[in-house]
């Protein structure tokens, strides 16, 4: 195996080995999150917003999503609605992130986010499922209920599925079917697919913050280049011809 390989593969791992050790906190936060930047980041759902004749982007995740340890307007959901706002795309970004969500909890709660219909969906989901190690039928089985129920609330909208990657600590056969259960779900249901969040974050100190875990605001300026990426040309043609 290449060198660079190997090095990206262990600091990856040890992201996630860390992130496998705070589980049980991160469960905690879910229950009674605190922090500034998760209560802010989920405030907009707190009651239905006023229609604003814009489109609706909601990011439906996990702490990733949420921002958890930076400002809001530092997480990577905000950072990609400054960019829309300076391409004028007409869209209004939703963060409907929820610190140590699993794939179970987000599929009880996501009819509730879909009170109002959405135009784009981008679904974050499945990395906490894989480091505690829960059957993968289960994971996505609650993916393809996820999307189902966008797709009957929002029959529209376009779906976005964010890919995670675990390190092969729970059997290298487990990482592998893991990584490829976002590639099937993204093929069977025609979603665009970001192949992996973390890409260029996850295991590099100097982008995460002091747990090891969660992405410093630089980190989260490359995760929004990551979505934005995928996200870029779906905005662009729902907003065709201008």
């Amino acid at each position: 195996m290449p060198l660079m390989n190997v090095v990206r593969s262990s600091l990856v791992a040890a992201l996630f080995a860390l992130v496998l050790s705070a589980c049980n906190s991160d469960s905690k936060t879910e229950k009674a999150d605190s922090s500034p930047a998760a209560t802010a980041t989920q405030s907009p759902l707190n009651q239905p917003a006023p229609s604003t004749g814009k489109k609706r982007l909601l990011f439906f995740g996990n702490s990733l999503t949420a921002g958890f340890g930076v400002e809001p307007d530092e997480a990577f959901p905000a950072l990609v609605g400054q960019k829309i706002d300076s391409l004028k795309l007409g869209y209004e970004v939703i963060n409907a992130g929820l610190s140590g969500e699993t794939t179970a909890g987000g599929r009880s709660r996501v009819g509730w986010v879909l009170r109002q219909p959405v135009d784009v969906f981008v679904l974050e989901l499945g990395g906490n499922d894989g480091l505690r190690g829960l059957p993968l039928t289960d994971t996505r089985r609650n993916l393809q209920a996820i999307i189902d129920t966008v797709r009957r609330r929002s029959p529209n909208a376009q779906i976005v599925l964010a890919g995670m990657q675990i390190p092969p600590n729970l059997g290298a056969s487990y990482a592998a079917s893991f990584k490829t259960l976002y590639q099937e779900i993204a093929a069977q249901n025609h979603l665009a697919l970001i192949p992996f969040l973390l890409e260029g974050v996850g295991g590099d100190r100097k982008l995460n913050q002091a747990d090891g875990i969660h992405p410093t605001p630089a980190g989260h300026r490359i995760v929004a280049r990551t979505v934005w990426k995928v996200l870029q040309p779906l905005l662009a043609g729902t907003n065709s011809p201008s």
